[in-house]
C-alpha cells in the first residue's frame, strides 16, 4: 500500500514519533533476548497477561495488588471485583482472536465487549455498538460527551478498513490509533477502556512486535497514571498532529514500561523467585 493511500503512514513521521518507535523496539528486543525467555517463555507470557489485566483494571478504578488477583477466584458481579474479572477475561480472550482480527476487527471488538460486559448490561446492548439515544456508563476520563452513534458507526468502519488493508506505519502507531480511537469513540455502552486496551494488545502481538505477548502495555499505562492517561487521550481526541504525536508517545512509554515490568519477572524467575 502506498503512503498516499495509507491514512496512518504520515503519523510515523510526526515529530518524536520515530524516536518512540525505536525506543519501544529496543526495549522489546532486550526482553526477548533475556535468557529466561529461551526456557520459560510460557511462564513469562502468563505473568505478563496477569500484570496487563491488573493495569487495565486499575485504569477502571480497581487498583488491586497482584497477590489479591492471584488469590481470588470469585470476582463478583459489580464494583471493583467485576472490573477486575472483566479485565482478566479481556486479556485472556485477546490471545484467541489474533487471526480473526486481521480479517474482521469489528467481530473481534464485538466479542471483546461480550466477554467483558457479560451479564452486566441488558442482553440487547452487549456485543454491539450503541444505537442512537443509548448512553455510555463507565468511568469519566474527561473527554466530554461521546460522539453520536451515527458518527461512531462511520469511524468504526474506517478503523476496520485500515486494519484489514494493512498499514506501512509502525506497529506502535497502529496500536496507538486503534486504542485511541476506541477510547475516544466509546462505541459500546460500557467497558470501552477495557476493550480499547485489549485491542491495543492484539495489534502489538499480531504485528509481530510482541508475538509472545510479554510486554503488557496496560501495566505501563497504569504506571503512568490515570491522570496522564486521560490527558494523553484528550490530546488524541483533539485530532491535531501535536495531539496525535503526544498520544503515540504516551503509548510508547507505556509499552516500554510494560517491557520493564516483564524484565523484572524474568529476573525473578532467574533467581528462582517465581
Amino acid at each position: 500500500m502506498s503512503s498516499t493511500a495509507d491514512p496512518l503512514a504520515p503519523l510515523g513521521k510526526l515529530p518524536g514519533v520515530q524516536d518512540s518507535v525505536e525506543s519501544v523496539r529496543k526495549a522489546v528486543d532486550r526482553i526477548y533476548g533475556h535468557r529466561v525467555m529461551r526456557r520459560r517463555s510460557s511462564e513469562v507470557t502468563a505473568e505478563a497477561a496477569l500484570r496487563g489485566a491488573r493495569g487495565s483494571a486499575a485504569l477502571e478504578g480497581a487498583d488491586w495488588a497482584l497477590e489479591e488477583m492471584r488469590r481470588r477466584t470469585d470476582f463478583g458481579e459489580e464494583g471493583e471485583p467485576r472490573a477486575v474479572g472483566a479485565a482478566l477475561r479481556a486479556t485472556a480472550e485477546a490471545g484467541q482472536l489474533l487471526d480473526v482480527w486481521r480479517q474482521s476487527p469489528l467481530r473481534v471488538l464485538a466479542r471483546l465487549h461480550l466477554v467483558v460486559a457479560g451479564g452486566d448490561a441488558p442482553d440487547e446492548t452487549v456485543g454491539r455498538p450503541r444505537l442512537a439515544g443509548e448512553a455510555v456508563n463507565e468511568p469519566d476520563l474527561g473527554l466530554g460527551q461521546p460522539p453520536v452513534a451515527e458518527d461512531v458507526a462511520v469511524r468504526l468502519d474506517g478503523l476496520a478498513q485500515f486494519v484489514v488493508a494493512g498499514s506501512e506505519a509502525p506497529a506502535l502507531v497502529v496500536a496507538s490509533v486503534v486504542h485511541g480511537e476506541l477510547a475516544a469513540l466509546r462505541p459500546f455502552g460500557s467497558y470501552n477502556g477495557l476493550v480499547a486496551r485489549a485491542a491495543e494488545r492484539i495489534v502489538l502481538v499480531a504485528s509481530g512486535l510482541d508475538p509472545k505477548s510479554i510486554c503488557p502495555a496496560e501495566a505501563g499505562h497504569a504506571e503512568l497514571g490515570r491522570e496522564q492517561y486521560a490527558m494523553a487521550l484528550a490530546a488524541y481526541a483533539s485530532g491535531t498532529p501535536e495531539g496525535m504525536a503526544a498520544w503515540i508517545g504516551h503509548c510508547g512509554k507505556a509499552a516500554e514500561l510494560g517491557a520493564r515490568e516483564t524484565t523484572a519477572v524474568c529476573e525473578a524467575l532467574q533467581r528462582g523467585a517465581a
